[in-house]
């Protein structure tokens, strides 16, 4: 009998190849559309007068890109990428460490649950910063070690349940703002949401403007400009 996969031997790339349509068939089902839906509201509200194109950074199977009218696509998994690109993204394979784009590029660049799964993710928002128009912004959807979530993917993950939070690194807050920091971005608006406690039966709510330790789900606007600042 073949023993239980040795976490060692797994990688994003593996791991996301080989699950790339359990992962899709995720968000068709009511926890994972409802988490979506949740997750999208709150993207949506800091994404006013973004102007195209658009880049997402671990795009995935193209979920958020599609929802999001995100244009151009990039991700280490070949898997992912298919679904992607039935749903009309223009995909490029490969790591948001070394994009493969002119500097100045986009209007705006998404990592949206990426920075858990990179090897580095200052690298990562260097390479987002440098194709980012200088008007631009970079907008990160992330789940936060503080809160419970984390906890409970990160268990999950342990227990076989979530083989994707087996290969995740989840940041605190403060860990982030120091990752920006030394980036030489600047945090523009800052929302969340999922304030439900882990449950396979979530409901709506709407997101509120502000970090919040318990929400399960942050998001980010960072800029390149100096003149905007998130109190």
């Amino acid at each position: 009998m073949k023993g239980k996969e040795d976490d060692s031997s797994l990688n994003v790339e593996h791991v996301f190849d080989a699950y790339a349509e359990k992962y899709d068939r995720w968000y068709e089902k009511p926890f994972g559309m409802s988490a979506f839906n949740l997750e999208k509201a709150c993207i949506k509200s800091v994404c006013k007068n973004l102007e195209a194109p658009f880049l997402e950074i671990g795009v995935g199977t193209g979920r958020f890109a599609e929802a999001l009218k995100i244009e151009y696509g990039i991700d280490v998994s070949a898997g992912v990428l298919k679904f992607a690109k039935k749903r009309g993204i223009t995909v490029i394979r490969g790591g948001g460490e070394n994009l493969p784009f002119a500097d100045n590029s986009f209007g705006a660049v998404f990592i949206i649950v990426t920075i858990c799964f990179v090897n580095n993710p200052l690298k990562v928002l260097e390479e987002a910063k440098r194709v980012l128009k200088n008007d631009g912004s970079i907008i990160l959807g992330l789940i936060l070690k503080e809160s419970s979530w984390a906890s409970f993917y990160k268990k999950k993950g342990e227990m076989g349940g979530n083989v994707f939070y087996r290969v995740a690194k989840f940041y605190s807050f403060k860990e982030l703002k120091a990752i920006i920091k030394k980036a030489e971005l600047e945090i523009e608006d800052v929302s969340s949401t999922i304030f439900q406690a882990p449950t396979e039966d979530l409901h709506f709510e709407f997101p509120r403007k502000g970090y919040y330790e318990k929400a399960g789900f942050v998001v980010i606007k960072l800029g390149k400009s100096t003149l905007k600042h998130y109190v």
